[in-house]
């Protein structure tokens, strides 16, 4: 338990509810990019859980021992609702944004119906809208891959929504989301779930209206501005000492098929070489390909720093993107440092919601929040 808890919540308890900051509380936070675009927003993160150690690390370095945020360090399963809403909200006051959503691996149909409701990883979904019923946040917004909505996963989603009836929330149907349509330097899909407290009589404007898009897009809406490439963030200079601007060392072999792909989007294909890995097989056409610098990048997944995973070599050198370039591609900013190492920086940074698209999420909702009529 965090050692601050205690003087925290004597001082939210102290502010009347005519005064007090928007508030939200992060589950399943990560290294912290929800928690921070809150915070860019103009919320309060009043707490966080994270089970992986290394996001740990990260979030307290760069948002909870900067701004006083109580960060549960372990599993949720293990975490009480209860403590939350009493020690870092303060009684009498309210929570407005429940942030986060339980991973979808742990929800496939397979492991539901073989594993059984004893396996942990299927008892997310109820330890989540445990938070809710008791926190009883004003809204939640719940973030997952694409996958959430494949007919195998149907078995959560429905457990989901039958979930948010019997807590009196009212919940909108998802929605699939492009980071590159929001200012975001990546092609990015991800599913948004948002949730309204029956008792609200809350105005959201959902989804937030695009800003950014492709020329067609523009033609039929001349406020949008054009979608931005991933040049943006490889125009970008170097910090001197920065801890994340690191690359994986590539064997003698595989820098000769960098030298001989293309510059600026070329693929392993056309360097006229076989990795010993592909030989008897294809594999995967992305697979140690350049980025395209005039578009926007790619998915920055978990092994974005490994070109093995995907089309994560830089455009003109020979070597894969950094931490921090791909942290850029999250829109992340250079003084945000991820704690753990190469690797582990690289799942944090993949697993990341992007920072410039979860502020003007939370902008939107915001705006909701403080024309409802019952705030007082």
């Amino acid at each position: 338990m965090p050692s601050n808890m205690t003087a925290k919540c004597r001082k939210k308890e102290s502010k009347s509810s005519a005064d007090r900051p928007l508030v939200c509380v992060d589950l399943f936070a990560g290294a912290g990019g929800f928690s921070f675009a809150a915070m860019q927003a103009g919320f309060t993160v009043a707490a966080a859980v994270e089970l992986n150690a290394h996001a740990c690390k990260t979030y307290k370095k760069n948002i909870a021992d900067a701004h006083g945020v109580s960060l549960y360090e372990g599993d949720i399963l293990g975490v009480c609702p209860d403590t939350i809403k009493k020690l870092d909200i303060g009684d009498g006051q309210e929570c407005d944004v429940l942030l986060g959503g339980p991973p979808c691996q742990g929800f496939s149909v397979h492991r539901i119906k073989g594993a059984g409701v004893d396996d942990p990883r299927n008892q997310l979904i109820l330890k989540y809208f445990e938070f809710v019923k008791t926190i009883r946040p004003k809204v939640f917004l719940m973030e997952n891959v694409p996958g959430m909505l494949w007919e195998r996963h149907r078995t959560f989603l429905d457990a989901f929504y039958l979930q948010a009836r019997a807590t009196d929330y009212k919940v909108l149907q998802p929605i699939e989301i492009d980071a590159r349509d929001y200012g975001v330097p990546q092609r990015r899909k991800r599913v948004f779930i948002l949730g309204i407290r029956g008792d609200m009589d809350l105005d959201i404007h959902w989804p937030p209206r695009p800003t950014h898009g492709d020329a067609k897009a523009l033609e039929q809406d001349e406020t949008l501005q054009p979608w931005l490439s991933a040049q943006t963030v490889f125009q970008m200079d170097d910090v001197a000492g920065d801890i994340n601007n690191v690359h994986m060392r590539h064997s003698p072999e595989l820098i000769k098929v960098f030298k001989a792909t293309p510059k600026n989007g070329g693929s392993r294909h056309q360097s006229g070489r076989v990795l010993k890995c592909h030989q008897g097989h294809d594999g995967h056409k992305d697979v140690y390909g350049r980025i395209d610098p005039l578009k926007p990048a790619p998915t920055m997944t978990t092994a974005c720093i490994n070109p093995s995973k995907g089309r994560f070599v830089h455009p003109t050198e020979d070597h894969g993107i950094t931490v921090r370039q791909a942290a850029r591609f999250q829109t992340f900013p250079d003084s945000f440092q991820f704690e753990g190492g190469l690797i582990a920086s690289g799942v944090q940074v993949g697993n990341a919601v992007p920072v410039k698209l979860g502020q003007i999420l939370m902008e939107t909702i915001k705006e909701g929040l403080i024309s409802d009529p019952k705030k007082k």
